[in-house]
């Protein structure tokens, strides 16, 4: 079956001499992994430039049920970054949560809402030129709605589960918990948004430890989710 569908490159490696295995999270199919052959002449229409990760894509394939890796019939710009892959700090930021959507949506199946608020979560951060430094952390915090973790604030207690997602009255009986003053940070965090945040006034050293308690958060939720490489890089940003 031939269908045609938007698609953000997760993750590209390279297979041989002339083949790229890549992995896609489409609008139609969910998480899909696609083996390209690229031209040696360099006329092929389907440009090896294109499975940068975090590009999006129109790409047309044959859909079979049965096969691992399905073979893509074209592919073309869907839209151009004009600034997420060139400014430094976008750049980081790119980065870090490209490798973040390659293990966080490793088994995802169709989810058009999830990947319209990725598509829209990105093209707002490439038409900002400042105010972005939270953008991450909203952005994770947000997609654990998606996924099935989103944390439950109902109640008004002051120790945070971090494994059930829940605030509670005294520590539970495991190490995997925030104390009373970092548990506070969790309401505020989630009343964030994009055009809100530059509200929320965090200091660099603030934003990395609300970012290792959001990663801690994921690793407890998803099957072997691992330490991210790109993570100390941005803890060396936005003052």
């Amino acid at each position: 079956m031939n269908y045609k569908t938007e698609a953000l490159v997760l993750h590209t490696v390279r297979y041989g001499d002339s083949r790229l295995i890549i992995d896609m999270f489409t609008r139609e199919q969910g998480r899909q992994s696609y083996i390209v052959s690229l031209s040696k002449t360099g006329r092929s229409a389907i440009k090896k430039q294109y499975f940068q990760p975090l590009t999006l894509l129109i790409i047309e394939t044959d859909s079979r049920p049965l096969q691992q890796l399905q073979r893509l019939r074209s592919a073309e710009l869907l839209s151009p970054w004009q600034s997420l892959l060139t400014e430094p700090g976008k750049l980081a930021i790119a980065l870090f949560v490209a490798e973040f959507l390659n293990y966080a949506l490793r088994g995802e199946q169709k989810d058009a809402q999830l990947f319209d608020y990725v598509k829209a979560s990105l093209e707002w951060l490439d038409g900002r030129s400042d105010r972005y430094a939270n953008f991450h952390l909203v952005f994770l915090m947000r997609l654990s709605r998606f996924l099935g973790f989103f944390p439950n604030l109902s109640s008004q207690e002051s120790y945070f589960d971090l494994r059930t997602a829940t605030f509670c009255a005294a520590p539970p009986l495991h190490h995997d918990y925030l104390m009373p003053e970092e548990a506070g940070r969790i309401r505020p965090l989630m009343r964030m948004d994009f055009a809100t945040m530059h509200l929320f006034r965090l200091n660099r050293t603030e934003r990395a430890r609300m970012l290792e308690i959001i990663e801690r958060y994921y690793r407890l939720h998803l099957p072997a989710f691992p330490e991210l490489r790109s993570l100390p890089v941005l803890h060396e940003l936005f003052d």
